[in-house]
């Protein structure tokens, strides 16, 4: 969207009592220029909009210009709501703000055909407003209510959230004129809404002062839309980008009536001949002024990597980053902005836009980064680094390059979504070629200490400059742009680049071979076999000097949590290859794999290198490391991203086995991998099959023992889970019944076992709920492991 210079908006549009009114009521009210002219009244604290174009459609958004501060919750500052293009019809002494339903279309020159779908899907009336007063084709109307009620719908995302019944007090609610102003293409309201309660739950106790009174600030903007020269451009699943849709029923027959397009901001050469052209208007993104530093030029640095995907397309400075100027709102719908937003725990990170529903065109990018990101990452390098506060304890600097090395990336990764692209978790397998895929820092063991110095990437991937390039590329007149398009994907897929998105990689039930989160590498078991190796480099180095001197023996617990755990996304990605697929986003001719089930020895290996994670051996936290973990100190108790337990205030060194062996499992005998390893099976005799993989389980856990007391403790515990999870599989109701089948067998077998191998108290526990789940399937629950400690972001689920 166009910009202006701030300033010379202040002098021409700045507000005042101006003599000349075109209304008798206002004539004593204050009046505001712009988009829409409105006035202010502060006798009545209401605001009255003058309406002089019926029938002509604009966008409405509304927005939270100050937030909750929880992530579970999930209401942030600066969070944007829907769009929607509305207009004002008249109805007798009202005037109707309307929103047509543009999902259905009928893209033709017949009015008539127009009509017939426009009256066949219902519409939206937002609100209906008194015509306060009429004047030579003009209304005005008063819209104070309409500005100050629920409108992004917080006390239903607090109900949702179970943390009480709220509504609206609009008694301790007021107008807010520091951020309400009006432009020549927008104008933006601002109000402060106050939510009165009973608080039922303890997110809203740990962020509000008062949680029986929770205030917000809402925002709500009118803007023009965009002109009708903007050029959609044809959505192709192999592209990388969202798609933008609409049915339009004018389509001949014969062909699709759904279109697909996709989202991208407006951009065109100022030489459209040349191959290096400055744009007739760059793409401007705005950091945050309240940012700090390191992390400000750090998010610059990172941001600015996307003109170097532009630069392959030929275009110069089409892509910039500056600061927002100290005088302008993050709302304001003329600035794509980065907002540094502050939260109770670090939680997602996400990238939203304003999009004109009418086209796809992206108006404004907003980027919500969580300011407590870049902590986790410091604490990772805290963790891993052999005594980092041996000698000195401001040695903080390389945890603190890698953190922002990290902030660097998903400055790119959460502005990308904002140019109109999709997450690519296969990237990792292509030697990082996306800024869009999550990555997981990559460590080397040099000696007995982890290497940092390749742990996150630097600069632009091959995958963004595809996608860049499909989006954003301008064709010559002689050049067909389907072909073009086609061009730029088959190169993509001739240099090896693979694309695969969002529910093709998520663990639980995925299936993809290579898209995973928070993975590295083409082969995930030799990952998981290096990430498991410096795990345990990192915790034989592991002491007291992984603190600095004067802070509490509580604290190493908390450094040493992400450590504990660091081999849970890889293991993820792990599982994923048993019963997995390998598959693209293919169309038809254009040569690529449709889907096939991965070899067998993949999945062997897979297998093998998955069960060390339920290997006490392997998982067992070291007995000389446990004195390290004392009872908590007062003020520094236990939270969300501390261990769990059952051993109340000491700590439990079984239950962290027990938990990591339970994530493992929950991945390994998800229900709908075991129905997919029943079909492989069928196709394949020499596939892997379930049977296969319960007989190797059970003999990897169930059938081993360890003669050092501690460790045959921690294995017992880990056999403990892996009984339940076959259990859970036996009893489990989605699944094909050959997975039950199977499952019961294999626990017959195991009570046999336990019966022939002695009678141990562990034996005759293990056999009892053999026998109570066989005698009473439908009563079986499993029994929850403690709680793993919070990994991915915390709260909501956003884009990262």
């Amino acid at each position: 969207m166009k910009k202006y210079i701030f300033y010379i908006l202040q002098i021409v549009f700045a507000t005042g009592f101006l003599n000349a009114q075109s209304f008798d009521k206002t004539k004593n009210y204050q009046k505001f220029n712009g988009y829409f002219n409105f006035y202010y009244d502060d006798a009545t604290d209401k605001i009255f909009l003058e309406v002089n174009e019926l029938e002509k459609e604009f966008l409405y958004v509304y927005s939270l210009s100050s937030g909750i501060g929880s992530n579970d919750i999930g209401l942030d500052r600066g969070q944007l709501g829907n769009e929607q293009v509305v207009f004002f019809r008249k109805a007798g002494n009202k005037l109707l703000l309307i929103q047509p339903n543009l999902k259905f279309r009928a893209l033709t020159q017949n009015e008539l055909e127009k009509k017939s779908v426009e009256q066949a899907f219902a519409k939206s009336v937002l609100h209906g407003f008194k015509i306060e007063e009429e004047s030579k084709g003009n209304y005005l109307v008063d819209i104070t209510d309409f500005l100050m009620r629920d409108a992004h719908g917080v006390s239903n995302r607090l109900k949702q959230s179970k943390q009480g019944s709220y509504s609206l007090d609009k008694s301790k609610s007021a107008l807010a004129f520091e951020r309400t102003k009006a432009f020549p293409k927008n104008v933006e309201f601002d109000v402060t809404l106050t939510f009165t309660g009973s608080a039922e739950g303890g997110f809203i106790r740990s962020v509000t002062p008062n949680p029986g009174l929770v205030t917000v600030a809402q925002h709500h903007s009118l803007i023009e839309l965009p002109d009708d020269t903007y050029e959609k451009r044809v959505f192709d699943p192999r592209c990388g980008s969202y798609p933008f849709s609409y049915y339009d029923y004018a389509t001949p027959v014969q062909e699709p009536i759904l279109k697909r397009f996709v989202t991208r901001h407006r951009l065109k050469k100022k030489n459209p001949a040349a191959d290096v052209s400055e744009a007739e208007e760059p793409i401007i993104y705005y950091l945050d002024n309240g940012t700090p530093e390191p992390v400000r030029s750090a998010l610059l640095e990172g941001g600015r990597w996307w003109n170097q995907a532009f630069e392959t397309i030929g275009y110069k400075d089409a892509f910039q980053l500056k600061i927002l100027p100290d005088d302008a709102d993050p709302l304001d719908a003329r600035y794509n902005v980065i907002q540094w937003v502050h939260r109770s725990t670090r939680g997602w990170s996400y990238g939203s836009s304003i999009t004109d529903p009418r086209t796809g065109e992206i108006i404004k990018g907003h980027v919500s980064l969580g300011s407590l990101r870049i902590r986790q990452d410091f604490l990772i390098a805290q963790a891993l680094m052999n005594q980092p506060f041996a000698e000195r304890d401001d040695n903080y600097e390389p945890m603190l390059e890698m953190a922002l090395a990290r902030i660097r990336q998903l400055s790119a990764h959460e502005i990308g979504h904002t140019l109109g692209f999709a997450h690519n978790f296969a990237a990792s397998t292509n030697g990082r070629a996306s800024v869009m895929d999550y990555p997981h820092p990559q460590f080397e063991v040099e000696g007995n200490t982890i290497s940092f110095s390749n742990a996150y990437d630097i600069g632009i991937g091959e995958w963004d400059k595809v996608t860049v390039a499909y989006s954003y590329s301008d064709f010559p007149n002689n050049t067909n742009e389907k072909d073009g398009l086609d061009a730029i994907l088959k190169q993509a897929q001739a240099d090896g680049l693979r694309y695969i998105s969002d529910q093709d990689a998520r663990p639980q039930g995925g299936a993809h071979a290579l898209a995973h989160l928070w993975d590295n590498g083409k082969d995930a078991a030799q990952e998981l076999d290096k990430v498991l190796n410096i795990r345990k480099t990192a915790i034989a180095n592991f002491s007291m000097d992984n603190i600095r001197t004067g802070e509490p023996n509580s604290m190493l617990e908390d450094v040493f949590a992400p450590l504990y755990f660091f081999h849970r996304y890889q293991t993820e990605a792990v599982s994923k290859l048993v019963g997995g697929l390998d598959y693209n986003y293919t169309i038809k001719g254009d040569g690529q794999r449709t889907v096939h089930i991965i070899n067998s020895t993949t999945q062997e290996n897979a297998l093998k290198s998955i069960l060390k994670t339920l290997n006490a051996e392997e998982i067992a936290i070291p007995k000389d490391k446990l004195n390290l973990f004392p009872p908590r100190a007062i003020g520094y108790g236990r939270s969300r991203e501390s261990f769990k337990g059952r051993m109340g205030v000491s700590f439990d060194a079984l239950s962290a086995a027990e938990t990591s062996a339970d994530m493992t499992l929950r991945l390994l005998l998800h229900p709908e991998r075991a129905s997919r390893l029943i079909q492989q099976k069928s196709l394949d005799k020499n596939q892997v099959g379930l049977a296969d993989v319960l007989n190797t389980l059970v003999k990897s856990t169930l059938e081993k023992s360890r003669k050092e007391p501690y460790l045959d403790e921690v294995q017992q515990t880990i056999n403990f889970r892996v009984l339940n999870h076959i259990i859970n599989l036996a009893a489990a109701d989605a699944v094909h019944p050959q997975v039950n089948a199977i499952s019961i067998e294999a626990l017959k077998t195991i009570r046999t076992s336990l019966l022939n191998n002695g009678k141990s108290a562990i034996s005759a526990e293990m056999v009892r709920l053999i026998d109570s789940f066989l005698k009473n399937p439908s009563s079986f629950k499993v029994v929850p492991s403690p709680k793993i400690p919070d990994g991915s972001p915390i709260g909501m689920n956003c884009m990262d």
